[in-house]
């Protein structure tokens, strides 16, 4: 820890004049607020795995990154104290990344001049753990249960215990006119221990964050110097020799106390200088860092569909679902119809999505088993008053798919006696069947060899999909240009703008 105290200063002022209902609408007054924040956040969650790299290579945090992600955590300080983290004030936050000495919330996180190499392995995950389930009791993972007594049902909910003190204070506000000190104090100590481990777990700082409530809206966990100040200069006399102005010692240099306007402090000595964020460097990285995310979610994508297409096929080349239960009381179960589309004259999409279709059939009675597949309205005509079930969503994830049986009598003859089959198998044992897909409206028929009722078959499907290959690959290069062309626009952003532009 540096000798100063820890490098992460959260500063508060409570306002004096705060009205007793605005705090009932300013979830709506920050939404905003809010939707900069998901974009903000996802930058910072990028850019993070970027500082973490340059940790590990280096051992040094790039300061236009560290920069950055101080800013987003100073801008989601301000819009907590400003909503429900504080209600400490009734100033909107500003939309800005840097600090403002007239705001009455502060957040300054000194420029690490080294970090661990080893430490950023572990520190974010594995040290930070105790405070992880600190910092969940403060924001949210309390678990409350009441007993309603009429219907005698539990119910659960949650709520941190920041969100319960300032609950208690609004409530205090809206009927007394003042924000008790107290709970103020509290707040403030919770928020600045949940800042402090953000700081840690985003690799800000190798100091680890104290085991302790600092309360109160000055911080007083860094000592006198402000975060991020160099060595003091001796103190400037006053105009015809007067002493040093009150609240200042000898030999130090005055320090700026928050919310008073005073000039925000300088960068630590020796350290990059700092770096300033416009509006149009913080739409960059946030492009960049959206783009990043859906370009690993291709490449995520395409890899799967890789390892599907290279691994999951049988010895045939088949993608085959799961064996599920075809059963009903009746003389049949049946898929229900399928229908594929025909897509264009020049591009047959169930040939070219689907391929050649596979369906294999056990017979789980003594009777053989029958498959067909045939025209949904072929099917229909042949169990038309056939007591019969259709199994709905066959193969989805359940086992024994959901059906609807209809009532009836025995079908007119035997299915290996219909022609309307375009594609069937029967016999003892697993049977196995193979169709060209085409256009149309399709049904899957289950039956007994010899047309008999109570049918009961493990049922699979599959096939060959040939265009799995090319989605795959299609994916694969999106992401590789995704990606290039994020770090294209990161890289400019995050670049240091050169001296007067």
């Amino acid at each position: 820890m540096n000798s100063h105290g820890y490098p992460v200063r959260v500063d508060a002022t409570l306002d004096s004049d705060l009205s007793r209902w605005l705090w009932l609408v300013k979830w709506l007054l920050a939404i905003p607020h809010y939707l900069v924040l998901a974009f903000l956040w996802a930058a910072f969650m990028v850019l993070s795995v970027v500082a973490w790299v340059a940790i590990l290579v280096t051992g040094r945090y790039p300061r236009a990154i560290f920069d950055f992600n101080v800013g987003v955590l100073r801008w989601s300080w301000r819009v907590a104290f400003y909503a429900y983290g504080g209600l400490g004030t009734d100033r909107y936050p500003p939309f800005s990344l840097q600090d403002r000495p007239d705001y009455p919330a502060h957040l300054e996180i000194e420029y690490p001049e080294q970090l661990s190499r080893g430490l950023a392995l572990v520190k974010w995950w594995l040290l930070a753990i105790p405070h992880y389930l600190v910092v969940g009791i403060f924001l949210g993972t309390g678990w409350y249960v009441a007993t309603s007594g009429a219907q005698n049902s539990a119910r659960l909910w949650s709520s941190g215990l920041i969100g319960l003190l300032v609950f208690v204070a609004a409530v205090v506000l809206l009927f007394t006119g003042r924000y008790p000190r107290g709970i103020f104090d509290l707040v403030l100590g919770l928020n600045r221990w949940v800042l402090r481990v953000a700081a840690y777990a985003g690799l800000m700082t190798d100091d680890y964050p104290p085991f302790r409530l600092d309360l109160g809206g000055t911080d007083p966990g860094t000592g006198v110097l402000t975060v991020g100040t160099a060595t003091p200069p001796p103190p400037v006399a006053a105009p015809g020799g007067a002493p040093p102005a009150a609240g200042t010692t000898p030999g130090t240099a005055p320090v700026a106390t928050p919310g008073t306007g005073a000039a925000p402090a300088p960068p630590a000595a020796g350290g990059p200088p700092a770096s300033h964020w416009g509006a149009g460097r913080i739409i960059a990285v946030i492009i960049g860092s959206v783009l990043a995310f859906a370009s690993l979610g291709l490449l995520a994508g395409g890899g799967v569909l890789r390892l599907a297409d290279n691994g999951l096929r049988d010895s045939q080349g088949y993608l085959m679902s799961s064996a599920v239960e075809f059963t009903s009381p009746g003389y049949a179960a049946t898929s229900g119809d399928v229908d594929l589309r025909s897509g264009t004259p020049v591009i047959n999409l169930p040939e070219r999505w689907l391929g050649t279709v596979k369906v294999e059939a056990d017979a789980r009675t003594a009777n053989g088993v029958f498959i067909g597949i045939a025209r949904t309205s072929d099917v229909e005509s042949y169990l038309a008053g056939v007591a019969h079930s259709t199994v709905s969503d066959p193969f989805g994830s359940d086992r024994t798919p959901p059906s609807s049986y209809t009532a009836g009598t025995a079908p007119r003859g035997a299915p290996q006696d219909q022609s309307i089959w375009v594609a069937s198998a029967r016999g003892q044992g697993r049977q196995t069947l193979t169709w060209k897909s085409s256009a149309g409206s399709w049904t899957l028929v289950v039956m007994n060899d010899q047309g008999t009722r109570a049918v009961a078959a493990d049922v699979s499907a599959g096939a060959t999909v040939p265009v799995l290959d090319d989605i795959a690959l299609g994916l694969l290069f999106a992401g590789l240009g995704g990606v290039a062309v994020s770090a294209l626009v990161l890289v400019l952003a995050l670049r240091r703008p050169r001296s007067g532009t």
